[in-house]
């Protein structure tokens, strides 16, 4: 499905980008209801927002969503149950506006969210993707850190100005080193990642195949010093649920293996060492042992820790 642009023009000004959120959702509760309700309070009203609901049908969920009475909202379930990697890639065909987020259905968007995006977004308009900062927060809603975020936050370029434009070899290393962007934050440009979409086949380590397969293609991306979204840290997401059994383990090492292939026939290098050697992901397989109580999944941690 192609987007549809929409914008809207001030007087005597280029006309402001709309940003389309997306949510794909896996039933009602008190977090998706939360995530919504972030992007009615944006202090920018250049939005629309779609929800792809991919679990059971709940008939109060629909209602609640109906009670907004905002036009900009529309609710939709899928009649097959997608999966999540299908459910993604429908959100982004969902895009019916020059920007579209995929936004996760526990996370908040703090009110300058889509004034940032729409900022950075006349300020560079080539730029495929922009991802305000992040605050980082638990299950009860309150600011938390981990050591995934203390390593993002040491990984993460550090960027004065917050609108340099990032790209070519040297953003592919970054994020091979470790995935500092915080995927549901990033506002993607419509026609730039619809040209690419998500690939089947994976569903931890879907965002960073897009970021990969974008970069090599040419894109760009701007990273601004606002901090305009709140990322939420649960034992009920899905990084965390796959990530004691080893099925988010054994899903990178086989995409660390297809890209290190693909950044050497590029000439890329310096990427391609950085693929190989995957050093966050083996922290992170490090990091998880003393939560591990099987034998099968603590062997798998250990070969994805220290295998080559």
């Amino acid at each position: 499905m192609e987007s549809t642009s929409v914008s809207f023009m001030v007087a005597g000004n280029p006309p402001i980008p709309t940003v389309h959120v997306t949510i794909p959702a896996y039933g009602d509760g008190p977090m998706l209801r939360e995530a919504v309700e972030s992007v009615l309070r944006q202090e920018d009203a250049h939005w629309l927002l779609s929800i792809s609901d991919d679990g059971p049908e709940n008939a109060d969920l629909r209602a609640w969503v109906d009670s907004l009475h905002d036009e900009r909202i529309d609710y939709s379930r899928n009649g097959t149950r997608l999966g999540l990697n299908r459910n993604f890639q429908r959100c982004l065909e969902l895009a019916r506006a020059p920007y579209v987020v995929v936004m996760g259905a526990d996370d908040r968007m703090l009110p300058n969210y889509v004034e940032v995006v729409c900022r950075a977004a006349l300020a560079h308009p080539q730029a495929c993707w922009i991802q305000p900062r992040v605050r980082v927060i638990g299950g009860s809603g309150q600011p938390t850190t981990t050591l995934a975020d203390r390593v993002k936050a040491r990984i993460a370029p550090d960027l004065a100005s917050g609108l340099d434009v990032l790209g070519g070899e040297a953003l592919a290393t970054s994020l091979l080193n470790g995935v500092w962007m915080y995927f549901p934050a990033v506002a993607f440009r419509s026609d730039a990642v619809l040209a690419h979409g998500f690939r089947q086949g994976y569903d931890v380590v879907l965002d960073l195949d897009l970021y990969l397969r974008m970069i090599l293609d040419g894109a760009t991306a701007v990273y601004p010093i606002d901090v305009a979204f709140e990322y939420r840290r649960h034992a009920a997401s899905v990084s965390s649920s796959e990530l004691l059994t080893g099925a988010r383990f054994a899903e990178d090492r086989a995409f660390f293996s297809e890209v290190r292939a693909t950044l050497r026939l590029h000439g890329w290098k310096r990427a391609a060492r950085a693929a190989a050697l995957r050093p966050s992901s083996r922290l992170h397989a490090l990091a998880s042992l003393p939560r591990v109580r099987d034998a099968s999944s603590l062997k798998g941690l250990l070969l994805h820790a220290f295998g080559s």
